[in-house]
């Protein structure tokens, strides 16, 4: 689009943002916010891609001495003047962000956050050259600037690099260490986590508990990793989190700053379906937006005015979490599940105080996680540590379906010998053996039974069940939603080896009457003529099935 700004897709860099003709959302009261009600150690928990990260790059710009002012102009923060005369600019800042101390081993992973540690000390190279330093000081600087140094210099590492910035600038120092939980996350998924605890204790405890340098520091993580004594004797912390009023409307996008923005891209006839699939976290009080998604929905939406709304957050994330919690239900978390993707909330009670080795240890900690990673949130006000939860949108609604289906398919494909016996019953003719095959296998799946969903939704989640079934067949040709005769047939099965074609049709059964549903259906594909693709492509025989399902019950009947 002419003449308007470039969305930031993507853009952590807020000097890049500033200068570079991007779209910004003003979060700089953030940093008003943080000098009236910040403590010594700061730390701030919220699900990945909401904007930590830019937040913490902009505290950088707005308090490292050398900053460039000029970046703030027309920011909120700027109405604040004693504020960014007594701070802007005044302080050295070292700033990390420990979401690439990552690996498949602790060694790679330490390898890694040595780089990164190094990578801080050649920004401030100046301070080397202090005449303030010993000379043994200094050739200590200099060998933090390369990249291998021991393993136990990584612990006093930041506190040294504090004490060396306060005693060139004469100035206490900031540190700001953005997704200080991501080592642990990767450690405990690849089996060195005793060691990673080990690291992280010794790097935080010295950089944050004992240091006389520190003016105050700042971290962000997905979970607030406190048992494991990560934070052991830190009195001065204090953690605001995705349930906390303060600091609320901060990570994320407000309703108004949407609005605002696809105004701007005059794309506001879009306001409605952007609200659906992508508000609905509740922070504190404050209803916001996943801005990660919105971005995206917008720059699609610019680019493609016929775009359709998708879950983009699924691709910057693993979403083991909620895989981990449908392998793990059981019939009451199953009813849970059900009921979450319905529409409707559950009431459980929370541990936002959970270690790594504890998120699988039940089923009732999965939803803490699940809660503090974005994938749930909180309806209404919480009473103590229970809490009201439900999805707060459809892009994550679709991550639960999706993972329901990728989990069944692996379910069903282990008894490969029930499988043939359901897939060989419709080539057989044999309608009373598949259903109930059918059935068993609906009772034993969550179903997706969205409340406020049209009916074809409906059907879309049994049509989806029978297609991940059939898939097991690597000889027959499965097509869904094929243009066939005067319109689109639901699924369309060709057997080549045997000119079998078959033809399902799959009807959601109002008010349970399910075999209604298999009437309708049977007619439907006569009167819709769906076997045509079929005969024209040389099947000899056709087995015609109407399939009418309803909960976790159905019928099938054949013409």
């Amino acid at each position: 689009m002419q003449d308007k700004m470039k969305l930031p897709i993507g853009t952590e860099d807020f000097q890049m943002l500033r200068t570079g003709d991007f779209y910004y959302v003003d979060k700089s009261l953030f940093i008003y916010d943080l000098m009236q009600y910040r403590g010594q150690v700061n730390l701030f928990t919220r699900p990945r891609r909401f904007g930590k990260t830019l937040n913490m790059d902009m505290l950088r710009c707005f308090f490292e001495i050398g900053n460039d002012p000029r970046l703030f102009d027309g920011l909120q923060i700027t109405e604040y003047a004693d504020l960014c005369r007594d701070y802007m600019g005044r302080y050295p800042v070292i700033s990390i962000s420990l979401k690439g101390a990552a690996g498949a081993s602790f060694e790679e992973a330490e390898s890694m956050m040595r780089a990164i540690i190094a990578k801080e000390f050649n920004r401030h190279a100046y301070a080397s050259e202090s005449d303030a330093l010993t000379d043994a000081a200094k050739q200590q600087f200099l060998q933090y600037m390369k990249p291998d140094f021991t393993s136990v210099a990584i612990g006093d590492s930041i506190r040294f690099l504090s004490d060396a910035l306060q005693t060139y600038h004469n100035a206490k120092v900031i540190i700001l260490i953005d997704e200080y939980d991501v080592p642990l996350d990767k450690a405990y998924q690849y089996g060195y986590y005793d060691q990673m605890i080990t690291l992280i204790r010794n790097l935080l405890g010295q950089a944050l508990k004992t240091n006389h340098s520190l003016f105050f520091g700042v971290l962000t993580g997905c979970l607030r990793i406190s048992k494991e004594s990560i934070f052991t004797g830190l009195n001065n912390l204090k953690v605001f989190s995705v349930a906390d009023v303060q600091f609320s409307q901060y990570f994320g996008f407000t309703e108004s700053e949407v609005q605002q923005m696809l105004e701007y891209y005059g794309k506001a006839d879009h306001c409605e379906e952007t609200r659906t699939w992508y508000d609905g976290y509740q922070f504190g009080m404050t209803e916001v937006y996943n801005p990660w998604d919105v971005l995206n929905h917008c720059y699609e939406l610019i680019t493609n005015p016929y775009a359709q709304p998708r879950a983009y957050w699924i691709n910057t994330s693993g979403n083991d979490i909620v895989r981990s919690l449908i392998t793990k239900a059981k019939a009451t978390t199953k009813g849970e599940i059900e009921r979450l993707i319905a529409g409707e909330s559950i009431r459980k009670k929370l541990n936002l105080e959970l270690t790594y080795r504890e998120l699988e240890d039940s089923v009732e900690n999965i939803w803490s996680v699940l809660y503090t990673t974005g994938y749930l949130t909180k309806s209404g006000i919480p009473d103590g540590d229970w809490f009201d939860l439900v999805i707060p949108n459809e892009g994550i609604r679709k991550i639960f379906k999706d993972q329901i289906y990728e989990w069944f398919r692996e379910y069903a494909g282990q008894d490969k010998s029930l499988l043939d016996r359901f897939c060989l019953a419709f080539r057989d003719g044999n309608a009373s053996e598949a259903e109930a095959l059918f059935s068993d296998y609906l009772k034993r799946v969550i179903s997706i039974r969205d409340n406020n969903a049209a009916i074809a939704k409906k059907e879309n989640f049994y049509h989806g069940i029978l297609l991940g079934l059939f898939s097991h067949m690597e000889d027959w040709y499965v097509r869904s939603n094929v243009e066939s005769g005067d319109g689109y047939s639901d699924i369309l099965i060709e057997i080549p080896e045997e000119e079998i074609g078959i033809v399902i049709e799959v009807k959601f059964g109002e008010d349970a009457d399910m075999e209604t549903g298999c009437r309708n259906a049977l007619a439907q594909i006569e009167q819709m003529n769906y076997a045509e693709t079929l005969l024209d492509d040389g099947m000899t025989a056709i087995l015609k099935y109407g399939i009418s399902c309803y909960k976790k019950k159905c019928r099938i009947q054949k013409a």
